[in-house]
């Protein structure tokens, strides 16, 4: 089953494709069938630690949900217009961490994590609180929706203060299917649960409930105590061949962030049903003993790949999905000793075949492994850094950067100096990508800007944002400081297609005096120099310099003073549309000494 590109997203939720009938107390091939059960099950947790978190919040169309709160621990944000979200330095556990997101129209939604080393990035999708039906007080009753799932009522409900109910109860009811990509994102946690026994188990799921229920005020409702409801869960035809005939049913824990057994439900056609006292999710899954396994994803230099996803599969309990960090991290819970296949892949950008594949395990207590993606020539590797800076040149402390490249969006929280580094994958021609730069405190964008890859580093040096000025051009020479100029109309004197910018100042006693770019609508690589005609519709760049206490001008306009590129990365065909290119090379003048030359410009067409 191939996740989506949002799904990528997750850090070892799991999502099962395969499935078998085992129970909790059958033979599982733990060769230590006495298992280790502590007093308290937050035992299994580990110490208290702080680990950094990245997330996303979408709704079933995948479209971004702004203001989210999200509460990890003691600290509480909220998401930004993208359903962004940091939060750094929150309190978790060695083993677990529990992220809440609440928001008014939505029901409960959660996700939980094992913590890694580096930023743990996270999505959640959250789902809107639909009535679907409504029953009364003192009345039996049931509620059925689309695909059969339905839910009975004995007609006697209560406050959450305990007191009776009596009225009118709206119900609110999700169907998780196991066979949708997008159940995991819906789903609260991960399929990570407590038994009977206390004991600590990974499930993998054929199906789930989600049940919330509203007095006539708003408020919430539960079952009173003493009375049941009986629930009905459909099965998917093409898990129908391997559901066992009785299953354990879960309930999800809202404070705790994890599920806990309750009861059971049995096969009925292609139903489970079974008997519940109160509601949240409720879940039928099957059991299995887990350990906690990290996995570091390196090229062959010893380099983390982060923005990769990684399979893991156990032919007995099926496959789980994570995403490397930043550090090329990823940590999930596992089977225990069982041989597994590891593939890594780069879906959206690399297709369906794994990068690399092999057997892992088996492990018997929780585990780091590293495993080395080997070169493949028809594989490049990408590494894009910069800074992101606000307009006075300070550094954006609590900020994301996003870019987009082959249909996938990979984002990245910036480090505490403003600067970031995205490592990535390709496999195919196409060498442009664009990039956004968001500050989360202050609400700010850079924009889209539009970049071409200089295999393998790409140093776009520097963005910004700013309030009110949306067009630059930025160049450095020589690896000197960053030198930026942002347009407004005392800069600018257009002709049809070109622009004239006068930038004063520079490192090393040089003045970068005019730029002069006339763009075209045609993507591609170009010489400085060239000049083929307007008509043509081809870029057309000079580069002019002047030496502090020198007043001659040196246009760089022949191949013989120079060995300068431009990236027409994003062309504009109307007047407002934005031009992005970048440039770098070599040049001399006059028998000076060569100089290097780094910089790029986004600009409208006026």
């Amino acid at each position: 089953m191939k996740p989506t590109k949002l799904f990528q997203l997750l850090i070892f939720v799991f999502l099962i494709s395969n499935f078998s009938c085992q129970k909790d107390d059958g033979p599982s091939g733990n060769n230590n069938p006495q298992e280790n059960i502590p007093n308290t099950f937050s035992e299994y947790f580990g110490n208290e630690i702080s680990r950094d978190f990245l997330g996303t919040v979408i709704d079933k169309n995948h479209n971004p949900i702004e203001g989210v709160t999200i509460t990890i621990g003691n600290e509480t944000t909220t998401t930004d217009t993208n359903g962004i979200f940091i939060i750094r330095d929150a309190n978790v556990n060695e083993r677990f961490g529990y992220v809440k997101a609440e928001k008014p129209g939505y029901i409960h939604a959660s996700r939980s994590v094992v913590p890694s080393n580096g930023t743990n990035k996270v999505t959640i999708m959250m789902l809107e609180e639909m009535v679907v039906g409504t029953v009364s007080s003192g009345s039996s009753s049931t509620v059925t929706i689309d695909g059969g799932s339905s839910v009975s009522f004995d007609g006697n409900f209560t406050k959450e203060d305990g007191t009776a109910y009596d009225g009118s109860v709206d119900v609110i009811i999700h169907h998780l299917d196991p066979t949708d990509n997008d159940m995991s994102m819906q789903m609260p946690g991960m399929l990570y649960a407590e038994n009977e026994d206390g004991a600590e188990r990974m499930l993998q799921t054929l199906g789930m409930l989600a049940v919330e229920l509203r007095g006539s005020g708003g408020e919430d409702l539960n079952l009173a105590e003493g009375s049941t409801s009986e629930i009905k869960v459909p099965v998917d035809a093409s898990l129908m061949s391997i559901a066992p005939a009785t299953i354990p049913l879960w309930y999800f824990d809202e404070v705790n962030g994890y599920w806990k057994e309750e009861g059971f439900a049995t096969l009925q056609g292609n139903m489970y049903v079974g008997t519940v006292s109160h509601f949240s999710f409720w879940n039928c899954d099957i059991p299995a003993e887990a350990i906690m396994l990290c996995v570091e994803v390196l090229d062959e230099d010893g380099k983390e790949l982060n923005n990769l996803t990684i399979s893991i599969t156990s032919n007995t309990f099926g496959t789980t999905y994570g995403y490397t960090n930043e550090i090329g991290q990823v940590c999930g819970y596992i089977p225990s000793n069982e041989s597994l296949v590891l593939n890594i892949y780069n879906y959206a950008i690399c297709g369906n075949t794994p990068l690399h594949i092999e057997t892992i395990g088996p492990f018997s207590l929780d585990s780091g492994i590293s495993v080395i993606v080997p070169e493949n020539p028809s594989i490049i590797e990408e590494t894009v850094i910069g800074t992101f800076n606000n307009c006075d040149g300070n550094p954006i402390t609590e900020g994301y950067v996003q870019i987009t490249y082959g249909g996938t969006t990979f984002t990245d929280a910036v480090n505490n100096d403003g600067s970031f580094e995205i490592i990535m994958l390709r496999c195919f021609e196409e060498n442009t990508f664009s990039l956004i730069g968001s500050d989360f405190n202050n609400l700010q964008t850079t924009g889209e800007i539009y970049y071409t890859f200089t295999s393998s580093l790409t140093d776009i040096r520097e963005i910004n944002t700013c309030n009110t000025i949306d067009e630059f051009i930025t160049y450095s020479i020589d690896d000197g400081a960053v030198q930026k100029l942002y347009i407004d109309s005392e800069d600018l004197a257009t002709g049809s297609w070109s622009y004239k910018i006068q930038l004063h100042g520079g490192p090393g006693g040089l003045v970068f005096d005019k730029i002069t770019i006339n763009v075209p609508n045609e993507l591609g690589s170009y010489n400085v120099g060239d000049n083929l005609g307007y008509n043509d519709e081809v870029v057309e760049i000079w580069l002019r310099f002047i030496e502090n206490g020198n007043n001659s001008l040196y246009d760089l306009d022949s191949p013989e003073e120079h060995n300068i590129t431009i990236n027409v990365n994003k062309a504009a065909q109307y007047v407002g549309d934005y031009i992005d290119v970048n440039f770098s090379g070599d040049f001399s003048y006059y028998g000076n000494p060569t100089r290097t030359i780094v910089g790029s410009a986004h600009i409208k067409k006026h």
